[in-house]
């Protein structure tokens, strides 16, 4: 599902809410996700589950074409973990299939 789908499934839903607004909505919710996570905090959605940060320290790694070393610096990524709810519906609906 991209951002665009999950646009046209909220219209579809809430028949007051315009295309416009639905996306809207969609943009709203993720630059305030977005935010949080920039400003190094945990988002919890009950039932969904939870992003926070992950930290890689520095590492060596090796250059595939050439097989130098390169000095990979720290970085923080974004991990998800999915809440109960969601592992046990996406088990339940693919045992189905």
């Amino acid at each position: 599902m991209t951002r665009s789908d999950l646009v046209e499934e909220l219209a579809a839903r809430f028949s007051q809410l315009t295309h416009r607004d639905a996306e809207f909505a969609v943009k709203a919710i993720l630059d305030a996700m977005n935010d949080a996570m920039v400003r190094g905090h945990r988002i919890e959605i009950r039932g969904f589950g939870s992003f926070s940060i992950n930290h890689r320290p520095p590492r060596i790694g090796r250059n595939p074409r050439s097989g130098a070393s390169v000095a990979v610096p720290e970085k923080r990524v974004p991990h998800f973990k999915p809440g109960k709810a969601l592992r046990e519906a996406v088990d339940q609906r693919t045992a189905e299939l």
